[in-house]
């Protein structure tokens, strides 16, 4: 089939691949080059966030964490597995993402901060994007898929590609192109800064100033975060810039160490709901795949098959 999938982030590329890998012809169509999308800015490490339904988020997730523990084994730039320390102040629950990851421990007293008084221990994919999505999208167009950087306003606007099947993989402007009223952004802010020899990815999801992670990669930590629903100013909080550096360098102190490179700002794709479904309410059929929330690169993967199979 003649395919044109919209969207050039994570959520697209591996579309786009997945569809040029089973013989389709294949053309992205994104109003950004991939160095200027969402999923570039992303810390993108595997962590369902923000993401519903959990049943169908457990399995995306799962074949995603199975796709990139697998390109980390075969040394794919950019993804390396990270051991990680998730924190909590009361004995936690049993996680919905813990099958997924397989060997998982409580952690040990001496490896928890102050105030805290449990954490699991596990590792998991960390994908540095500035690195692997260029090499994806390198793979992409040297298996023969097809790229043009345009706006679309309307899916009208494709009708000169004359394609079998779109691919909705826009990413925040998804919703609009089809009158989606429940998509909204979800603000994040991370701050980058210079590596001081750490390797453990460590993250508090309930930490009383906001959300804090520090996630080591080769040559910078990145540091946060925000999960702002409804939130659309991408200007940089430099109150928050501060805030998150007080708070990771509360669980990890040899932060105090690590000096601000930049602060950077991203608008996720929320939704009630990740939408995965044909659609044939437009002339051409459509696929959806956004609302990924926080977890684009948890559920890429997965997400990225079950649109191939709606494709048909």
């Amino acid at each position: 089939m003649r395919v044109v999938v919209l969207g050039a982030g994570i959520s697209g590329l591996s579309t786009a691949t997945l569809l040029r890998q089973r013989g389709d012809e294949v053309i992205v169509v994104s109003a950004h080059p991939t160095e200027a999308t969402t999923s570039h800015l992303a810390a993108a490490v595997w962590f369902p966030t923000a993401a519903a339904p959990a049943d169908k988020v457990a399995s995306w997730g799962t074949t995603t964490y199975d796709v990139l523990a697998a390109e980390a084994a075969r040394g794919v730039p950019g993804v390396v597995m990270r051991e990680s320390l998730v924190l909590y102040r009361d004995e936690p629950q049993p996680q919905p993402w813990a099958e997924a990851v397989g060997d998982i421990r409580p952690a040990r007293p001496d490896e928890l901060p102050p105030g805290y008084s449990h954490g699991l221990r596990f590792a998991v994919p960390l994908v540095e994007m500035p690195t692997y999505l260029p090499w994806l999208y390198r793979q992409y167009l040297d298996g023969g898929g097809q790229q043009e950087t345009r706006r679309i306003d309307r899916l009208d606007d494709l009708e000169d590609l004359q394609p079998d099947v779109i691919v909705n993989c826009a990413g925040l402007a998804a919703g609009v192109l089809v009158g989606d009223t429940s998509t909204y952004p979800i603000r994040g802010q991370i701050v980058r800064v210079t590596n001081p020899g750490l390797t453990l990815s460590v993250r508090d999801e309930h930490h009383p100033a906001g959300r804090a992670y520090v996630h080591p990669r080769t040559n910078d930590c990145i540091l946060g975060g925000s999960l702002d629903a409804g939130a659309w100013d991408t200007r940089v909080n430099d109150e928050l810039t501060e805030s998150i550096v007080d708070r990771c360098t509360g669980l990890v102190p040899a932060l105090a160490e690590a000096e601000v490179i930049e602060a950077l700002v991203g608008l996720r794709p929320g939704r009630p709901e990740v939408r995965l479904e044909r659609d044939e309410g437009h002339g051409v059929p459509v696929v959806h795949n956004y609302g990924h929330g926080g977890s684009g690169i948890t559920l890429a993967w997965g997400c990225a098959a079950d649109a191939v199979r709606a494709c048909g």
